[in-house]
């Protein structure tokens, strides 16, 4: 510190400054939220003792409501303020900490003297409110800080370009109000804070880095002008902590116009929910609606189908191989990923609007009302010019009519006479008061008289028994969409009329993936592929139920979805904007080597060009330049991926003669990563049954949990975990369980880009393991970027 100290000194006081006034704010701020709190808990307790409640009269009612309505406003007031109170409480002492990671110091043209800005997580004003002790990192004038070095810079503003220089830019780690480290860079963020940041063990959430955000990662963050933004990024390159800062900036840049419930992330899995759900809190916002795309197919389909999730899809693609028919289903996967499929849809959709919709018959007690082919002559001699949903709409009219005229006939017939002479106490005063509401000419009325009650009671049975009826003829359930997707695939001449006005050709083995789907959807099994295609026909047919009020959607690991899936997520979100981040190197589900249904490629040819950007990210930051350098030689192009400059140790490989060998070799790697400190330690495995089997080996001799698809949260410590859940977060250190050529290892081509998204996600330390023999991705020039360990007496060397 010598060399800098007077300026670390005068650095030092003006944190000792902010603390100082931050302390005195957390004074008043505790003392306001006690008081807001306390009157709240009063305001419950005597919330009737305050209310003046008469029932006696229609006056004195209305008196009565307005007196709890006041209180209730009141009492809703005082919680809003105590918890925007807690929220400032909660900033305020992260800032105690640590005010800030950063300053710059920037002269405007035409001006004499430079301004001093510090960025931190939220702004600061002095005590007299008048100028920023500290900037919030989301302001526009940090975009300096992240976007140049010192020199020539200019900022986009509201009201225009502010050019000028860049004096100075400097970082700081402070804690517990003291600067621990204090340097000036020349680039966007200097190597030294990410060296610091990126070198900690991990933890249980992902955390937020504010401070080493990179020029490329602030492109994501503050992009305003995208209809549809693609973040392409190498693993560990930061596209999901962008995606969250992103979301924490437009909560800023659009705060009393945007709320977080009208944003939505998809996310792999429930555990990358956990993983991710600190980030935004620790930014001061409240967290987004987050949900997986395999919860909002359970919800709409889970109780008509047993729905295979995306996880037994994949189970099935890597260990099903000699099963019968696993042919047949790999080429239906495949097929019903691309756009080739949509068009085949849209195409079946199209004939449909001329014939073949299957209707259901309408019935009442058991009875036919309306057949289902009576059904379609209405609907079909309805003018074809009207779209399907509003045809469909119409024919729910008519229908409603044949019920109304049907429930008039049904007050005159013996059953309703056998149902009223069955009605209870309770059944017959809640018919009354029933009768009363909906008939105000009998308001006054008392059921004095036999038949009169009679004819009451029996109009409110005959209601009773309409009212299902009714209420599904509303839901469109008289479409039998079941047998309309059916027929596709049962009807050749259908399918040839569908691809034809499509303008397609079916593929090769077309009758081999209809006899697989039809086999499934006969017994109300869906399988993961025939989902979003099952509900897109539903939606085109009965009417799409879009969410007009989520105005943005953020997608992780985009490139698993299919053609299918994004063209379906288009029409329900139709006036959001979209955020997508993938990595092309990480397709690892069953449809993943059909060219046509990369999820990039898909979703931008769902938008127009002009509302398109782009935006790719080489440089990886999650692991050491060793781990980076061997994972870069798993892919092709791999060479363009960038690692950051952080050193550790080189890969290792451990072959073991046998099962009861490797899983000694794995326990006793594991106990010395441990010891060493490492705080998340992962077990990656391939498929789930292998983590089971691993996990059984070795619960005894170590403390682990087995993480499985159904697993919610992420938790420190050691975890079996199959490779395609691993997907998105992150280990200090990562044992690949048999990484040999074997069946149960990575052998084929097709296991190339699981066997990198396996690697990658070590963060200092990755040990892969092999039974008998290292598999074909361990083999030539990538040898040079890994240590040989072929006994365990190694490791206890080393340890």
């Amino acid at each position: 510190m010598s060399e800098r100290e007077p300026e670390w000194l005068v650095e030092q006081q003006r944190v000792d400054e902010v603390v100082e006034q931050v302390e005195r704010r957390i004074e008043a701020l505790e003392l306001e939220t006690s008081d807001a709190h306390s009157e709240m808990v009063d305001i419950r307790k005597n919330f009737w003792d305050d209310v003046t409640v008469n029932f006696e009269d229609s006056a004195e009612m209305a008196e009565t409501f307005a007196s709890l309505k006041q209180q209730a406003e009141i009492l809703s007031e005082r919680e809003r303020t105590h918890r925007h109170a807690a929220r400032q409480l909660r900033t305020l002492r992260k800032l105690r900490s640590s005010p800030y990671f950063g300053r710059i110091d920037f002269l405007e043209n035409g001006e004499t003297a430079a301004d001093q800005v510090y960025l931190g997580i939220a702004s600061l004003r002095d005590k007299a409110d008048e100028n920023y002790l500290i900037y919030d990192w989301r302001a526009p004038i940090a975009s300096l800080y992240y976007d140049y070095p010192p020199g020539p810079a200019e900022l986009q503003t509201p009201s225009g370009r502010i050019e000028g220089e860049l004096r100075l830019k400097r970082q700081f780690v402070i804690r517990e109000g003291e600067i621990v480290s204090l340097f000036d860079t020349g680039v966007t963020i200097g190597d030294k804070l990410l060296q610091e940041v990126l070198g900690r063990h991990s933890d249980a959430q992902m955390r937020s880095i504010v401070g080493t955000i990179q020029r490329e990662q602030n492109r994501i963050i503050r992009n305003e002008r995208s209809r549809l933004l693609l973040v392409q990024g190498a693993a560990g390159s930061g596209k999901t902590s962008a995606a969250l800062q992103r979301v924490a900036y437009l909560l800023y840049r659009f705060r009393g116009t945007l709320s977080a419930d009208q944003i939505v992330l998809f996310s792999p899995n429930p555990m990358f929910n956990s993983y991710v759900s600190t980030v935004l809190p620790e930014l001061g916002e409240e967290n987004m609606q987050q949900t997986t795309f395999q919860d909002y197919l359970a919800a709409r389909l889970g109780h008509s189908f047993k729905l295979e999730n995306p996880y037994a899809q994949l189970e099935y693609a890597l260990r099903a191989e000699l099963e019968p028919g696993y042919e047949s289903r790999m080429s239906g996967i495949r097929y019903k990923a691309t756009m080739g499929f949509v068009r085949l849809i849209d195409g079946y959709l199209g004939v449909l609007g001329g014939e073949g919709i299957v209707f259901r018959d309408v019935r009442f007690r058991e009875e036919v009302l309306v057949a289902g082919e009576a059904i379609g002559a209405y609907f079909y001699g309805l003018d074809r010019t009207i779209a399907v949903p509003n045809r469909m709409r119409l024919t729910a009219e008519w229908l409603l009519g044949q019920l109304k005229e049907r429930q008039k006939a049904a007050l005159k017939e013996d059953w309703v006479d056998a149902a009223v002479d069955l009605l209870d106490k309770e059944t017959y005063l809640k018919a009354y008061q029933t009768i009363r509401r909906q008939n105000r000419k009998f308001k006054d009325e008392s059921f004095d008289d036999y038949d009169r009650e009679r004819e009451l009671l029996g109009q409110y049975v005959v209601m009773e028994a309409v009212k299902p009826v009714r209420a599904r003829i509303k839901r469109l359930t008289f479409v039998d969409v079941r047998s309309t997707f059916l027929k596709l695939f049962l009807d050749s001449d259908m399918a040839a009329r569908a691809a034809s006005q499509a303008g397609i050709e079916l593929p090769e083995h077309w009758e081999a993936i209809c006899k697989d789907t039809i086999d499934r959807l006969l017994v109300k099994r869906m399988a993961y592929e025939d989902a979003t295609p099952f509900l897109y026909v539903v939606e085109r047919l009965r009417g799409f139920q879009t969410n007009t009020s989520v105005r943005h959607v953020l997608i992780d690991e985009a490139q698993d979805y299919t053609a299918f899936q994004f063209a379906y997520l288009q029409r329900l979100f139709p006036f959001s904007r979209i955020t997508a981040l993938g990595d092309l190197n990480q397709s690892i589900q069953a449809h993943a080597d059909t060219g046509e249904s990369t999820g990039f490629t898909a979703l931008a040819s769902l938008y127009a060009a002009e509302e398109t950007e782009t935006i790719v990210l080489k440089q990886s930051y999650r692991s050491t330049r060793p781990i980076v350098e061997f994972t870069s030689m798993l892919i092709p192009g791999g060479s363009e991926i960038e690692p950051f400059n952080r050193d550790g140790d080189k890969p290792t490989l451990t072959v073991a003669a046998d099962a009861d060998a490797l899983e000694g070799m794995i326990g006793e790697r594991l106990r010395q990563l441990a010891s060493q400190g490492n705080r998340t330690i992962a077990v990656i495995c391939k498929t789930a049954s292998q983590s089971r089997a691993v996990y059984e080996a070795l619960r005894d001799g170590v403390p682990l949990r087995l993480v499985e698809s159904e697993t919610s949260t992420f938790e420190p410590g050691v975890v079996v975990i199959p490779s395609y859940l691993a997907k998105g977060v992150e280990f200090d250190a990562v044992l690949v369980y048999d990484a040999s050529g074997s069946p149960s290892g990575y052998g084929k081509e097709t296991d190339r880009r699981l066997f990198y998204t396996v690697c990658t996600r070590a963060m200092h330390e990755l040990h892969l393991f092999a039974l008998g023999s290292a598999g074909p991705f361990l083999k030539g020039p990538v040898e040079a970027y890994f240590e040989q360990a072929q006994q365990a007496a190694d490791m206890q060397t080393n340890s």
